[in-house]
């Protein structure tokens, strides 16, 4: 009788792991049940929205409509290779398509992350009375749409019809808000008075996680407000500064509605101001679709390549920083 328990207790400490790991499996199955349904939505729209039309771009960019026979044969697609990415590399229409973009970010990207920091750290301040109202001001005009936006700067730059333009004629100042010079910056201050605010809301919102005591404390050791602002609050929303200054560039990289509806009013602004105006060009007025994939991916490249280099860089300095 006393020989039998022994291999009886073995026996059951050992079939004892077997339901803890079915269990355990069955957890983790239900795990990723889960997160594959909560995933999906995204996945679908990933696919359908950006790896669907990227894949047709990359496609149609090999291809090319020619007529054979001198011009005067039936039309017919056939594959040239990278003959289209060759053409859009080496036209300088494109080129200086991509100059004014980047002179377009140099101007713009400092200007909007710096505009709306300043402003988020002026509402978080308690400097500005009425704080609600004044947010709901400053992000009223990311409601209007950026097609109605142009054409409300468009009839403020156009002399004749602009009341600003009748004003500043009165005190004997001339401007041509659409001229060689002065077109570019035009365009930045249609794009500033439409996402200011928008950004704005990003950065005040993430002030507002900040720590209470970091900056009572910054404030008991002497620290001023302007000391407070940029040296305890600004470090401490350094991701949000990243992720609008991303997200702000990927956006300048696509620039297209406000120089489309300006072009109507200004000679300095051509049908190829920007690459997404060369590509709607290529696309729409040319009929060469071949040729405007291959700027489409082209200008993909170039965005992609510019938001990891972003970073890259701004992990690095992370990195530096926590050392």
């Amino acid at each position: 009788m006393t020989t039998t328990a022994p291999p009886a207790r073995a026996k059951r400490t050992a079939d004892a792991p077997v339901p803890a790991r079915r269990a355990r499996a069955r957890a983790r199955r239900r795990e990723h049940v889960a997160c594959g349904v909560l995933m999906a939505p995204f996945l679908i729209l990933l696919v359908t929205v950006f790896l669907i039309p990227v894949a047709t771009a990359v496609w149609l960019s090999f291809f090319s409509d020619d007529q054979p026979g001198l011009g005067f044969g039936p039309e017919r697609t056939v594959f040239v290779g990278l003959r289209s990415y060759t053409a859009v590399l080496t036209d300088p229409t494109f080129l200086g398509s991509l100059g004014t973009v980047v002179l377009y970010c140099l101007i713009y990207i400092p200007l909007m992350v710096i505009g709306a920091l300043a402003l988020a750290l002026l509402l978080d301040s308690g400097v500005v009375r009425l704080r609600a109202w004044a947010q709901l001001a400053l992000f009223l005009p990311h409601a209007v749409p950026g097609i109605i936006a142009a054409l409300i700067w468009l009839y403020l730059y156009t002399p004749g019809l602009s009341p600003v333009v009748d004003l500043l004629a009165k005190g004997d100042i001339t401007i041509d808000f659409l001229g060689v010079n002065t077109v570019l910056p035009s365009i930045v201050n249609i794009a500033l008075w439409s996402n200011l605010g928008y950004n704005m809301v990003i950065f005040y919102a993430a002030l507002q996680a900040v720590p209470r005591e970091v900056i009572e404390a910054a404030v008991v050791d002497g620290a001023g407000p302007v000391r407070t602002a940029l040296g305890i609050k600004a470090p401490l929303v350094r991701s949000s500064i990243v992720m609008v200054a991303m997200f702000t560039l990927i956006w300048a990289m696509q620039l297209f509605t406000e120089p489309m509806l300006l072009s109507q009013s200004s000679p300095m602004i051509n049908s190829r101001f920007s690459p997404s105006m060369y590509i709607y060009d290529a696309a729409f007025t040319r009929n060469n679709y071949g040729l405007a994939a291959a700027a489409s991916v082209i200008l993909l490249l170039c965005t992609v390549a510019l938001s990891y280099g972003v970073t890259r860089w701004t992990n690095r300095s992370q990195k530096e920083a926590a050392r």
